[in-house]
């Protein structure tokens, strides 16, 4: 529990690249390849304004998982990630006034239930890291063929 923080930075800004190519591609308009030179116009893409700054949030965004991956284990921080989706539809609704449902309102819930119930189980580990998980590996164990 205690690298939440970063899972939560790594969360907000994936949502936030999300809503910036968003910006970008509804600033670009309709989109064409016929009668242009695909490469120039994929360029002319990546980098407009909002999609190029949506492209870096999503290298800051994965920068963040990265350092949250090597400090605890996977399958605790991944499902954290569907959380962009709840935080996405939210600020969606609010920025570009899209859809919010009942049926998407009670998806939304079933994630953040979810969610809820992974950050219960790092509870869990003790206090225990994957520094310690992976430390507790000893050579002895390793070298016996033996990994408790």
């Amino acid at each position: 529990m205690k690298y939440i923080v970063f899972i939560l930075f790594t969360v907000m800004t994936n949502a936030a690249a999300q809503l910036m190519l968003k910006q970008g591609m509804m600033s670009l308009g309709q989109i064409s390849f016929e009668g242009t030179n695909p490469l120039l116009k994929l360029l002319q893409i990546v980098f407009s304004p909002w999609v190029f700054l949506g492209l870096c949030t999503f290298v800051i965004s994965m920068a963040s998982h990265l350092y949250v991956l090597s400090k605890v284990e996977l399958s605790f921080a991944y499902p954290f990630l569907s959380l962009a989706y709840v935080a996405v539809a939210i600020f969606a609704y609010f920025v570009f006034r899209e859809d919010l449902n009942g049926w998407r309102i009670a998806g939304i819930a079933f994630i953040c239930v979810g969610t809820v119930l992974i950050a219960q189980s790092g509870r869990d580990l003790g206090g225990r890291g994957h520094d310690e998980e992976t430390a507790s590996l000893s050579s002895d164990k390793i070298h016996s063929g033996i990994v408790r």
